[in-house]
């Protein structure tokens, strides 16, 4: 069960609102950072001969927003110093950051960079990187200074000192995850799209929009859109981050509710998912217009709508249960991953984990498993839904069979028989089949055995009479047979079969038949060669019974 809880509640856990730290390669050698708040008057240089005015000890989140200087450690002691030219750290929101070298000589080289041009500075990954001269000597320390931090995931993140072939390795190897991230998301989409445009099935355009906003937001979040849009802001990337994880939640949402029955999402289940997941996108707009302003309030009440829609999620899983849902547990196995992945990432968020380069890549990873496994689960859905679309279709045929035939017999009724046979525009030959004394019969065996001998007798009729021949059962023992008039038909074998039939008791029963010809193309061609037919019928009885006459010789005769 806890399984099941946690795999639903993946969709959320898996999209927790952390777009304000990016997910980085992180290479090289880690450098620890002291802070200090800003002041007026505040220099490079004075904090540079000034390192213990910095505070080693608290933790950046919790300084809350402003203005900061953060200074390193001495870069004396890094191995392979004077070829480490990467300055990295994680892209945070901020409105701008400068980056100071201080030289053996005392000189201090400034690297500023607006909001605007920390996104030339982006790599894959959503890192910002400095290159640093590598025809001087190497710096002996790195100074930051930050302003407008919003410091909701710090101030200054994962600062590095990388080799450049250990950055161009970094950018590859993120290249390759998001790219294979990225081919699937196509690769889905497109199976997909087509998979709806035969069976247009509402969950399958849910999916296909989940998988969108999660593509696209792979974009926005690893760096990539700062290569495709150069100069748009850092900080607006990071808004587009924030607005796609809650597109994401709802696309998730939405397609958790259809995919299963529609008694799952019934009644106040449906209504908490709708209100959260409105009331989600309602707070990522406002955020994404008011934002940097009370960023730290709305950052709150952005995980708290998140919360909701966890909740809104969990009453799905648990209703879905209750109502023993078929779809349950191959949805759960597709959410098994992520959830882990994800439950991982939030003890990293509250400290209770170390940081890891992979585990902050979870969602990509995660998200991969995730994708097939639902791509598996959909095809699962559409596969029992076909089944209930077969049988309900072989429940139909067997509706229409029993309105259109006779349940003792199985041959056609009446109103069938008319049917079937008034669509052709050949000449037909109707005849009249009347068993006799079949009342003599019923006092003789009884109604049961009375039944029987009407079996017996309808299956002689399929049996003796030409493939042609439409055989309806009329009356009580009157049966008829209509075929077209050039179908050749022996009568008299036809008596004798019924006559040599085996039935109940061993008693030998025997049909009296009338026969005629002519149009039947309508109710009063029916009515016409009716009465010629049963005017030979009654001929054949009077005659002795047994016996077929024909409705032609009546009128010669007369």
């Amino acid at each position: 069960m806890l399984a099941v809880l946690g795999a639903v509640a993946a969709a959320l856990l898996l999209l927790a609102p952390t777009p304000a730290r990016a997910s980085g390669g992180v290479v090289g050698e880690p450098l620890a950072v002291c802070v200090l708040r800003a002041e007026p008057g505040m220099t490079a240089r004075n904090l540079f001969a000034t390192p213990s005015k910095f505070d080693c000890q608290a933790r950046q989140r919790s300084l809350g927003p402003g203005d900061y200087w953060v200074i390193s450690q001495p870069l004396t002691g890094l191995s392979q110093r004077e070829r480490r030219t990467r300055v990295r750290i994680a892209s945070l929101w901020q409105k701008d950051i400068a980056l100071y070298a201080l030289y053996p000589d005392g000189r201090i080289r400034e690297f500023a960079l607006t909001n605007r041009q920390t996104s030339w500075h982006i790599h894959l990954g959503a890192i910002v990187e400095w290159g640093l001269p590598d025809r001087v000597e190497p710096p002996v320390r790195l100074l930051w200074r930050v302003r407008g931090a919003a410091n909701l995931r710090g101030i200054v993140a994962l600062p590095r000192l990388a080799l450049p072939r250990e950055s161009e390795r970094a950018n590859l190897e993120m290249g390759a995850l998001y790219a294979g991230f990225g081919g699937l998301c196509v690769a889905l989409l497109i199976y997909n799209l087509a998979m709806w445009g035969a069976l247009r099935y509402r969950f399958q355009l849910a999916y296909c929009a989940m998988v969108a906003s999660l593509g696209t937001y792979a974009v926005t979040s690893s760096g990539a859109l700062a290569w495709l849009v150069p100069n748009i802001l850092n900080n607006d990337r990071l808004r587009l981050n924030y607005i796609l994880l809650a597109v994401a939640a709802s696309c998730a949402m939405l397609f958790a509710r259809m995919f299963f029955e529609r008694s799952v999402t019934r009644g106040w289940t449906g209504k908490l998912a709708s209100v959260a997941t409105l009331l989600l996108l309602s707070e990522t707009l406002v955020f994404a217009i008011v934002a940097p302003w009370n960023m730290r309030l709305f950052d709150t009440l952005y995980s708290a709508c998140f919360a909701l829609m966890l909740v809104a999620m969990l009453s799905i899983v648990f209703r879905a249960r209750q109502l023993r849902s078929p779809y349950l547990w191959l949805f759960a196995l597709a959410w098994s991953a992520p959830v882990a992945f994800a439950t991982m990432r939030m003890l990293s968020n509250i400290g209770l984990l170390p940081w890891s380069f992979w585990l902050d890549n979870s969602t990509i990873l995660s998200m991969s498993f995730e994708a097939v496994m639902s791509t598996l689960a959909i095809a699962y859905r559409i596969r029992l839904i076909s089944q209930e679309r077969d049988e309900a279709k072989m429940q139909e045929m067997a509706a229409r069979m029993l309105a259109d035939t006779d349940p003792l017999t199985g041959l056609l009724n009446r109103r069938s028989f008319l049917a079937k046979a008034m669509r052709t525009d050949e000449e037909q030959k109707l005849l009249l089949i009347d068993l006799d004394h079949f009342k003599r019969v019923n006092e003789t065996i009884g109604h049961d055995g009375g039944d029987e001998v009407l079996r017996i007798f309808a299956r002689t009729l399929r049996l003796s009479l030409p493939p042609e021949a439409l055989i309806a059962r009329i009356g009580g023992e009157e049966f008829a047979a209509a075929m077209p008039s050039r179908v050749a038909i022996d009568v008299e074998t036809l008596l004798a079969s019924i006559r040599s039939s085996r039935m109940p008791f061993d008693i030998v029963v025997t049909a009296s038949v009338g026969t005629c010809r002519g149009p039947l193309k309508s109710d009063t061609d029916w009515k016409h060669l009716y009465r010629n037919a049963d005017r030979a019928l009654f001929a054949a009885k009077s005659a002795g019974r047994d016996r077929v006459r024909r409705a032609d010789q009546l009128a010669t005769a007369a």
